[in-house]
């Protein structure tokens, strides 16, 4: 039987030619696009713009605020996001050919993600309170410094994810798949709390 091959993420987009870099722009910055490949996006205000159909690749959304955003048939290739807002955002709605995100220092209540493909995501130091995971593939996820409070988790395939230094979560072990996930036996208590457990 041959060994399970280790889930890595794409590397994160760190390359942009210098006239793909997009500073301060609204929604009326995109118009008449259709898509951007290697684009850094810096300070950007594209809360409740439209954004569906458009195709991202490859590129960094850098302190932008994507809040509200409308995310329908929206493909994200390998799209990073740092120290971005990304409150309510429904990443459910996203193309599913390539889908694929990095997120560092984000703002993400609410967000949905139920249903993605998304293996090896990393989430860093980000808020995803109230966030919605059912049914989402987070095989190697790792969630580090992330709060989680609120978070759903149902149906969610977790095996060998990272929970190590997450904090606020609760995940229930008979609906979601658990396999080789990493918690400090402080958060168990998150995973043991449906049954009344005390660890002391």
């Amino acid at each position: 039987m041959k060994p399970r091959r280790k889930l890595t993420a794409a590397r994160k987009p760190n390359r942009f030619p210098e006239e793909n870099i997009a500073e301060r722009w609204n929604a009326r910055h995109l118009l008449g696009h259709t898509e951007f490949e290697e684009y850094r996006f810096v300070n950007c205000d594209f809360s409740e713009a439209n954004l569906s159909a458009l195709r991202f690749a490859n590129c960094l959304f850098e302190r932008c605020n994507l809040s509200s955003a409308r995310l329908a048939g929206t493909a994200l290739q390998n799209v990073a996001f740092e120290e971005c807002k990304l409150l309510g955002l429904q990443f459910t709605a996203c193309r599913d050919m390539l889908f694929g995100v990095h997120f560092n220092q984000c703002q993400m209540r609410y967000t949905s993600f139920v249903g993605r493909k998304m293996p090896a995501t990393r989430f860093v130091g980000c808020t995803l309170d109230e966030a919605d995971f059912a049914d989402a593939d987070l095989s190697a996820a790792v969630f580090e410094d992330c709060s989680l409070v609120g978070a759903v988790f149902q149906k969610t395939q977790l095996a060998g994810a990272d929970f190590t230094t997450a904090t606020g979560f609760t995940i229930n072990p008979e609906t979601n798949a658990l396999l080789g996930a990493r918690f400090t036996l402080h958060g168990l208590l998150g995973v043991v709390a449906k049954y009344g457990l005390v660890v002391e």
